[in-house]
């Protein structure tokens, strides 16, 4: 018992010292769950400024009445690793209004993992149209920084993606009740997988964990997990059965439906059991280190992010191997393991210039048209249901697994600022085989998590 109590002391210490420590910081993290934060699994750094590409129509009418004094100026950002296509699909947009008016776009580089930030820095110098990770939603909507989809465009939006992205893209009205579209989806994959090297794995071992890391230790190869990152980490918790369920009445704090408390301490002694187990296999790292010990052969599988997978392709080619997480077994019985997962949206800009004309572009650049070229030349899952059915998608074991992993997650939506810093540490808890916990020490890291973002 006084050894139990000695590690709640340590933990409660650790764990104030991060908080305190993440407050001084900009306070905008998100799905990346690391120090730095930034709300998308995806881009984490990116240029804010210059480097743009100017694509332009020529003119006619103007578009929708807007440009009437002359050319209709938008700016668009977009992560570094879409530009090329992004250019071309901007392009060809104002090739297809050409016989409106002149509409020049500007393509800038600017990751998703910042772009809500700066708009709710300063919206007026921010771009026309923007993407961004679906847990900013509720601020941007709430500091009124968003245009809403209603009309025409909002039922398309429904009939054209899946469930998951559409309720992402939508906030509640307090008053009314009423269901508020503020975003375009973009993506249905924001989230991350098991990747593996096949002359390694098997496809039956990468079903469970268990059989991933044994197929690791009979390789002499590791096993990568970025347990440090709340992003991450919850998985721990989620696969015990703990699901986040948005804000709390005052629109911060974290809400979380009920759950088994004893079955998400069973669930994340037996992820440590393995770590434990397995731990000269065991690399806890930055999700990076995946594909660089591909690279390297020194690493047999990982759970990596959908943004990597063209990397992992690159690399391994055929050798490449994609699946859903595996299961482990709590308790004798082998349990999904259930992830967080998210969508990228594309927002118009409440205080754009040329709102009606950056409404169609954002229609465009979520449509099904382009997003079936992202998939193809990207790799980006679609949330287009169309697209999703396509033989691009179906035929793409990575994209086929992304998609398929959102059944067994917790949607990324309203994530309160104070989850993930609380979340790493447990996970840096629960991955340290040098300093194991006992069952009790689990638990009382567990309440202790659960405090600070409740």
């Amino acid at each position: 018992m006084n050894k139990t109590k000695r590690i709640c002391a340590i933990a409660i210490a650790a764990m104030l010292a991060v908080t305190s420590f993440a407050g001084c910081g900009s306070g905008d993290t998100g799905s990346t769950g690391g120090t730095t934060g930034g709300s998308t699994g995806g881009e984490t750094t990116a240029s804010t400024t210059g480097g743009g590409t100017t694509v332009t129509g020529d003119g006619g009418d103007p578009l929708y009445g807007e440009g009437a004094n002359g050319t209709i100026n938008l700016k668009v950002w977009g992560p570094d690793a879409a530009q090329e296509v992004l250019k071309g699909q901007c392009k060809k947009f104002s090739e297809n209004m050409k016989a409106y008016g002149d509409v020049q776009i500007e393509v800038i580089p600017q990751g998703e993992a910042d772009s809500a930030a700066l708009v709710l820095n300063d919206a007026t110098v921010a771009a026309d149209v923007f993407g961004f990770a679906c847990d900013n939603l509720n601020k941007l909507v709430r500091t009124g920084c968003l245009l809403e989809v209603t009309g025409a465009e909002k039922d398309a939006v429904i009939a054209d993606n899946s469930e998951g992205s559409v309720k992402a893209a939508t906030v509640t009205d307090k008053d009314t009740g009423e269901d508020k579209i503020y975003g375009y989806p973009e993506t249905g994959d924001n989230s991350y997988i098991l990747v593996y090297n096949k002359d390694y794995v098997s496809e039956d071992q990468a079903k469970t964990l268990e059989g991933t890391l044994e197929a690791c230790k009979a390789a002499n190869k590791k096993f990568v997990i970025e347990a440090g990152n709340g992003y991450y980490s919850c998985m721990f918790m989620f696969t015990g059965g703990l699901k986040i369920d948005g804000y709390e009445e005052d629109g911060e704090t974290q809400k979380f439906t009920e759950y088994d408390e004893a079955k998400v301490v069973k669930t994340m002694m037996a992820f440590q059991d393995l770590f434990i187990k397995y731990k000269d296999n065991l690399l806890v790292g930055e999700i990076t280190k995946v594909v660089d010990g591909f690279k390297s052969d020194t690493v047999a599988a990982g759970i990596d992010g959908s943004w990597n997978f063209s990397h992992a392709k690159e690399t391994l080619g055929d050798k490449a191997g994609f699946a859903v997480l595996p299961t482990i077994n709590v308790d004798g019985t082998d349990t999904p393991i259930i992830n967080m997962f998210g969508y990228k949206l594309l927002g118009v800009n409440s205080s754009t210039k040329y709102p009606n004309t950056s409404i169609e572009l954002a229609k465009f650049l979520a449509g099904e048209e382009c997003q079936a070229e992202r998939a193809e030349k990207l790799n980006w899952g679609p949330s287009n249901k169309a697209v999703a059915e396509s033989d691009v998608v179906k035929n793409d074991q990575a994209l086929s697994a992304i998609l398929a992993q959102s059944a067994n997650s917790v949607a990324q939506i309203s994530i309160a600022d104070s989850f993930w810093t609380p979340v790493a540490t447990l996970g840096n808890k629960v991955s340290d085989t040098a300093n194991p916990m006992d069952e009790a020490a689990c638990s009382c890291m567990h309440r202790i998590a659960q405090s600070n973002y409740r």
